[in-house]
């Protein structure tokens, strides 16, 4: 065994250290306070909208099927991400061991990615909805959406498995400070003290095969509906076809906005200020399934009715 591997092994990490905001430590305790009203508004507003739709019969058609889908996926986001986040910004918990790291950003990318899938699967939806009208009830079924969201998980489960078993068989050495206040593949395969280039391939392919794949694909829906709607004499009948849309727009930026700036940021940004990358990320994972339920509680019609009915009954 040479001397540096003698160096490495006497200094192998066996758990990693989460950060909460550099510079701002004495403040976690109140930082903490938003932080724990965003996830409770998080996990309120999405179970709200999983119950509402279950249980209003008239809300069993494909849109809101796929928005339940949707809100299911943010409700699975904020829970994984909850318990470390807090755990710093409470009680300074900062460390997290390896398996429970890549647990966690197995179910991370998991739900970041399925969500894609999902917002892909609403753009078809509203493609069909109002390019195909007179077809819509045949082509978006009860059984092709539930293979449609199928699909969408296999998909997620399966690009994603591997990375936690290619991360596992790494040493890591050094300093073991993680940059955000949970577990990222782009982040902990940089702490390995071995050559991570097969890693950085696979995320990469990984990245280009699912949110790559589904912008492009919802830019190309967005592209038909829009020239669908300017084909419709009627103003009127335009701006209520477009409307329809606003809230699935709303989600997508929502979404795709943060999370490719990010990805952005952690391989090609190494000279952005670190504030910046931790805001970036907390930005990525908190406000999606913050803003979502907002945005169609807002939008929606039947939603909001259901939830006004709640409140005020």
């Amino acid at each position: 065994m040479t001397l540096r591997s003698l160096e490495n092994s006497s200094s192998l990490s066996s758990t990693f250290l989460l950060s909460g905001i550099p510079g701002l430590e004495h403040m976690h305790a109140w930082i903490s306070i938003p932080l724990c009203f965003i996830y409770t508004v998080s996990i309120l507003g999405n179970c709200s909208i999983i119950f509402i739709i279950k249980t209003e019969p008239s809300l069993h058609e494909p849109m809101y099927l796929f928005l339940s889908m949707l809100a299911l996926t943010d409700l699975g986001l904020s829970l994984c991400t909850l318990p470390t986040v807090l755990g710093i910004f409470w009680v300074g918990a900062r460390d997290i061991g390896h398996d429970a790291c890549f647990a966690q950003l197995f179910f991370i990318h998991c739900l970041s990615f399925l969500e894609s899938s999902v917002l892909l699967s609403m753009a078809f939806d509203r493609f069909v909805a109002i390019c195909r009208p007179l077809h819509y009830a045949s082509i978006l079924t009860n059984s092709v959406i539930g293979r449609i969201g199928l699909a969408s998980l296999g998909r997620s489960v399966v690009l994603i498995i591997p990375l936690p078993f290619m991360l596992k068989r790494f040493p890591y050495c050094g300093s073991p400070v993680l940059s955000h206040s949970y577990c990222l593949h782009q982040e902990v395969m940089k702490l390995a003290c071995a050559d991570i280039r097969a890693n950085s391939v696979y995320g990469m392919f990984v990245i280009f095969s699912t949110v790559g794949i589904d912008s492009l694909l919802i830019l190309f829906s967005y592209a038909l509906i829009l020239r669908t709607v300017l084909s419709i004499a009627s103003r009127a009948e335009r701006l209520k076809a477009l409307n329809t849309c606003v809230s699935h727009i709303c989600a997508v930026l929502l979404f795709y906005t943060p999370m490719i700036g990010l990805s952005v940021i952690h391989r090609f940004g190494k000279q952005a200020p670190h504030l910046v990358q931790v805001i970036l990320g907390f930005v990525y994972l908190l406000f999606p399934p913050l803003m979502n339920p907002i945005v169609y509680s807002v939008k929606t019609k039947q939603i909001r009715d259901r939830v006004t009915h709640a409140f005020c009954a």
